[in-house]
């Protein structure tokens, strides 16, 4: 079992920079591939980016491509989300999960097992 705690959030200009933590407690840390989504008022929770359980590949959905990575170190038990050139649009709740078992990336919500509370980015015009 892995437990996530989401931070780094907040409010940000267009075009500012944020970056997000995401620290995971439990054993299989290194094992489990690791995503970031977001939820905006009224619409669905949206993929935003995936990474392997060893960090090795990462991807990233199309409306954030270029301007976000994703990351991970096992070492500290963390993956991070590094969001430039930020827009309006931009502005959800974003939630960091973890997937149980050794695997690839997964973009669809239903294909991970734990979630973190979430972390409200917020991006004025």
């Amino acid at each position: 079992q892995v437990q996530l705690v989401e931070s780094g959030g907040g409010l940000v200009q267009a075009g500012g920079s944020l970056r997000l933590s995401c620290a995971a407690s439990g054993r299989t840390f290194s094992n489990t591939p690791m995503g970031w989504f977001r939820q905006a008022p009224g619409k669905e929770r949206e993929f935003v980016a995936g990474i392997t359980s060893d960090g090795g590949s990462t991807y990233s959905a199309d409306s954030v491509r270029g301007r976000f990575t994703i990351s991970r170190d096992n070492a500290k038990n963390s993956i991070y989300l590094q969001m430039n050139s930020l827009k309006p649009e931009d502005t959800a709740v974003y939630y960091c999960a973890a997937k149980a078992g050794i695997g690839g990336i997964y973009t669809r919500a239903i294909s991970y097992d734990m979630w973190g509370q979430g972390t409200q980015v917020t991006v004025s015009s």
